[in-house]
């Protein structure tokens, strides 16, 4: 017969051989019916005839495990630990499952196979093996604990939570596991539960300062601020050389608006320490709120010039201030602001960098562009900070800059396609055609993704093979650009322009200046190239007229000779001559003005 098939007809016996009815012995006056009727047996004694019928067969067990078996068992176990450690979880089960049939009464093996199901993600099996490992060993805190995180992980904190009182009623000196149960409820949002077992450990182990925390956020989370208040005094109390209780304290009387409290007890914590930069900073937001402006912007120019307070945290408030900016009442706070952080952080990129940043949207850019290349020199990783510098290179129109700059930041960031846009419409500007064509045709390869650089880039190749006088590759940047933005104001003059220029497309050159004037028809650049395509198309009094409404706002010498031309072609000889010398005299004209004065002729 097999040992299994053994051990069951031992149980089997074993349950049998418990008295099924107690029998009562018959007495003297007993009926004879009565001594055959049995007892049934209550439920306490079906439960202890139970448990011992399990003891013996855990004995029996015990009994027969050989000295060899268990050796083997224990080899079992050790190489699971090993597996277990190494993270392989499948080869960890394998040993301890066989160290497991070998010995399946053993607790510590239960217990492995408890968490190496829990770390494998497999939480039934888990479950299962941790009961039976608190069952063989019911004083051993760790299984009971590991069954606690079991139901946790599944979400069942009500499990979990009986797990832990049974801990702490079963397992002497375990009292202090009262602090996980109470977290176990506070994790459920179980307020009233949480204060109650927070309320036994301070029984068991006096007044402690994260349980007195803990209770206070409950009575904060509970609207009692009385209570809440009350024990961050405590804390106070209990510890008067800690400021961080002061200060949460002041936080406290601060966001429920009680606000003399706030600033009685932030006051309190600068007698302690006069630097403290927390303290400044809630006394700012008080008076911010009680709209006492100079003295919130005061406290806060304080809680900024100590080193104390984080760079991180100067730079998160600062960035609240960009967000709300421009606004006249809160710029120059902003810009002191900014200042006394570059000098109290001077090695700190990003102190610069958001300096930076709020002194663009303040207008001033040269202020703004000296700290981002401040920046730069501490950490030039940010392509963000050189895409600033470049734009206000641009913007301010210094082509000596922008090439630099680019250049440089070519170095580091050689696909970034606005860069090789701006490096090649510096190289125009440079009057360096070809270096500009080389950069913008890099980025438009580059820019494949962004149709609007795309554009940009197309329109600038249109100029730039106008100058190099490959007129086609010219025309074909231009009408790309035009094909994703119709509306293209630069395209849409410089082509047309240059068409006429060329005496080439006229009624193309006409469409698209006129489409121009109509919707800036102020405009006197826009004004003069149309008329100059009109003056093409030989359509002089239309010309005229436009030119005279572009002279109405501009000097510009161009506009002013071609004016002269227009009335040359209309036979106004005398007019045009005058026109001709104020051309020449504003400066900027055409290189045949003197021939044209000289000869009392028009040249083209």
């Amino acid at each position: 017969m097999s040992r299994f098939a053994s051990l069951s007809l031992l149980l089997l016996g074993l349950l049998l051989a418990g008295p099924g009815y107690a029998q009562q012995p018959a007495g003297k006056d007993t009926p004879p019916a009565a001594e055959s009727k049995p007892r049934k047996l209550t439920r306490k004694e079906r439960k202890e005839l139970a448990r011992r019928a399990e003891l013996d067969l855990a004995r029996q067990q015990v009994r027969e495990l050989s000295e060899k078996d268990r050796e083997m068992s224990e080899s079992f176990f050790v190489d699971g630990v090993k597996y277990v450690l190494l993270e392989d979880y499948n080869k960890a089960l394998e040993r301890l499952l066989k160290a497991y049939a070998l010995n399946p009464t053993n607790a510590a093996i239960n217990y492995k196979i408890a968490e190496t199901n829990l770390l494998s993600g497999n939480l039934k099996d888990a479950t299962n093996f941790a009961l039976v490992a608190v069952k063989l060993d019911p004083k051993n805190s760790y299984y009971y604990l590991l069954l606690a995180q079991i139901y946790s992980s599944q979400k069942q904190y009500d499990q979990a939570a009986k797990v832990y009182t049974s801990l702490i009623k079963d397992v002497p000196d375990s009292g202090y596991y009262l602090f996980n149960l109470a977290d176990l409820y506070l994790a459920q949002g179980k307020l009233n539960e949480a204060l109650t077992t927070f309320e036994q450990a301070e029984k068991q182990f006096g007044p402690l300062d994260e349980v007195s925390f803990k209770k206070q956020q409950i009575y904060l989370k509970q609207n009692n601020l009385e209570k809440a208040l009350q024990e961050g005094e405590a804390l106070i109390t209990a510890n008067p050389e800690e400021i961080r209780y002061v200060l949460a304290q002041a936080e406290m009387y601060a966001a429920n608006n009680r606000f003399p409290d706030a600033i009685r007890v932030a006051e309190k914590a600068l007698k302690q320490d006069p630097d403290n930069p927390q303290a400044r900073m809630i006394l700012a937001d008080i008076y911010r709120q009680q709209n006492n402006r100079p003295e919130s912007d005061r406290q806060i120019k304080l809680a900024f010039e100590s080193p104390g307070l984080d760079i991180d945290e100067k730079v998160r408030i600062l960035v609240d201030y960009i967000k709300q900016l421009p606004n006249p009442a809160l710029e120059k706070i902003a810009l002191d602001l900014a200042d006394i952080t570059t000098k109290v952080h001077p090695k700190e990129a990003k102190a610069f960098s958001v300096a930076g940043d709020i002194q663009i949207i303040t207008e001033r850019k040269e202020l703004a562009r000296q700290n981002y290349l401040k920046a730069i020199r501490l950490d030039n990783s940010k392509f963000q900070i050189w895409q600033q510098v470049v734009l206000i290179d641009a913007e301010l129109n210094q082509i000596d800059s922008l090439l630099n700059h680019t250049d440089r930041a070519l170095e580091l960031f050689p696909n970034q396609a606005p860069l090789w846009y701006y490096n090649g419409v510096a190289q125009l500007l440079k009057k360096q055609p070809v270096k500009g064509v080389k950069a913008l045709e890099y980025g438009r390869k580059l820019a494949t993704d962004n149709p609007e650089l795309l554009a940009q880039i197309d329109t600038q190749l249109g100029d730039a093979y106008h100058e190099l006088k490959e007129y086609a590759k010219s025309d074909a940047a231009y009408e790309s650009a035009l094909t994703f933005d119709a509306n293209n104001a630069q395209a849409l003059n410089n082509y047309s322009y240059f068409l006429s220029m060329r005496g080439e497309k006229l009624e193309r050159a006409k469409e698209m200046s006129g489409k121009l004037v109509k919707q800036f028809p102020t405009n006197d650049t826009y004004l003069d190239t149309y008329a100059w395509v009109l003056y093409k198309l030989k359509d002089y009094t239309g010309a005229r007229q436009n030119l005279e409404k572009a002279l109405k706002t501009s000097t510009d010498a161009t506009i002013i000779e071609h004016y002269g031309d227009v009335l040359f072609q209309l036979g106004e000889k005398e007019l045009a001559m005058a026109e001709w010398q104020r051309a020449k005299k504003a400066g900027g004209a055409s290189a045949l003005i003197d021939r044209k004065i000289k000869d009392k002729k028009l040249y083209e």
